[in-house]
């Protein structure tokens, strides 16, 4: 049944992020399902024909490959796994290109490493590059470049979750649908019976993850993990996401008729500016600082900017300008943003008030350390 909610998010939903990971593409032996791929591509077609432009980012470079070069096993080593997903990746988009031209439409590969987007400038020509593609009418075909990354395949659920937040991110969409192997996120072990399927996250927070966390070792479990945590970069920016099961043809066109389906996180207050997006999800933090109390609750319930009074310690060697957490006192992030200072200085200066830091620097160009406008709370409020 329709629900009023979805149906507004479906509405407003102009541009759609979807990811879909390899357990969705590839069947029981590993190698890549076509049959799934075009059926994939069907619903795809219809989200574009409603006047939505969409974005895919799709793992199953490694599966292609496999199927290509005959293998019955997945690589373990690391140059082989490069290798296999080199060759699969033409393939994987190669299919998804002759799928969707059956329904008249083109496919473009883009392939990023975490470099791409962790540098200002050439996260500004990614997104130029994504702009025009869409603008043209093409679907993206975004893919981590496994032949130069090594921490995709590293990892047994890789990072395609996070990756397919940060483009949601950057292209401020509206909506990233995440198509899993499991229908959603369940209150329990959804192999255990009577576990039941969250249907509205509306805070993504420690309780939902305890979730997915194992009661005796606290490490969470499995895939849902990295989901959670791209559902978190996405909702704090401003976005929904919903995590559904993309085994079976039709999640797409359920959601877009505003449908009950799978696990719908809600967005969090307006949405953010591309500036703080980059700031807090995207570029990767060269230092941390530990706060007080006091300066923590300044900064993440008042809004306000980090003066040097606040700062307990430093850690890292990071320079003026570079993106820097912000740690309470036990090490746990709950911020980020630009440092108005070098590591060196802010160890001189450190549990100062502002008008001795011309005493300690021999001057003072900055009042903050961080200024809140180059700053962006990380854990949900």
């Amino acid at each position: 049944m329709p629900d009023v909610l979805r149906q507004d998010i479906a509405a407003a939903a102009s541009t759609i992020v979807v990811k879909v990971g390899t357990r969705v593409l590839t069947g029981a032996d590993g190698r890549l399902n076509e049959t799934r791929i075009q059926a994939l591509a069907e619903e795809l077609h219809e989200v574009m024909a409603s006047g939505r432009r969409v974005v895919l980012v799709s793992s199953g470079a490694v599966g292609a490959g496999m199927g290509q070069l005959g293998l019955g096993e997945r690589p373990k080593d690391l140059a082989k796994l490069q290798a296999v997903a080199a060759v699969g990746q033409c393939y994987l988009v190669q299919t998804y290109d002759r799928a969707l031209k059956s329904f008249g439409r083109h496919a473009a590969q883009v392939l990023l490493t975490a470099d791409d987007v962790d540098d200002r400038l050439r996260y500004l020509n990614v997104r130029n590059t994504l702009t025009a593609l869409l603008e043209l009418g093409a679907i993206p075909i975004i893919n981590e470049n496994d032949t130069v990354s090594v921490e995709e395949l590293q990892t047994t659920f890789g990072d395609n979750d996070r990756l397919a937040a940060m483009v949601t991110n950057l292209i401020r969409a509206p909506l990233l649908v995440l198509l899993s192997d499991v229908e959603g996120l369940y209150d329990g072990d959804p192999r255990v019976p009577g576990a039941q399927l969250v249907n509205t996250v509306l805070k993504v927070d420690d309780s939902v993850y305890a979730l997915v966390r194992d009661q005796k070792t606290g490490l969470s479990k499995g895939g849902m993990a990295s989901k959670l945590n791209a559902a978190r970069m996405c909702t704090i920016s401003g976005e929904n996401v919903i995590i559904t099961s993309g085994r079976e043809p039709g999640a797409l066109r359920r959601i877009m008729a505003g449908e009950t389906v799978g696990t719908l996180f809600v967005a969090q207050g307006q949405a953010l500016n591309s500036w703080k997006r980059w700031i807090g999800f995207t570029a990767q933090p060269r230092g941390q600082l530990v706060l007080d109390a006091g300066a923590r609750q300044a900064v993440e319930k008042q809004g306000r900017s980090l003066l040097a009074i606040g700062v307990q310690n430093v850690q890292g060697d990071f320079q003026k300008g570079e993106v820097i957490s912000l740690c309470d006192t036990s090490g746990a992030e709950f911020a980020r943003g630009l440092t108005n200072y070098a590591a060196a200085d802010i160890l001189r200066i450190k549990g100062l008030r502002t008008e001795a830091i011309a005493t300690a620097l021999g001057h003072c160009p900055y009042e903050e350390v961080i200024h809140r406008d180059n700053m962006i709370v990380t854990v949900s409020g």
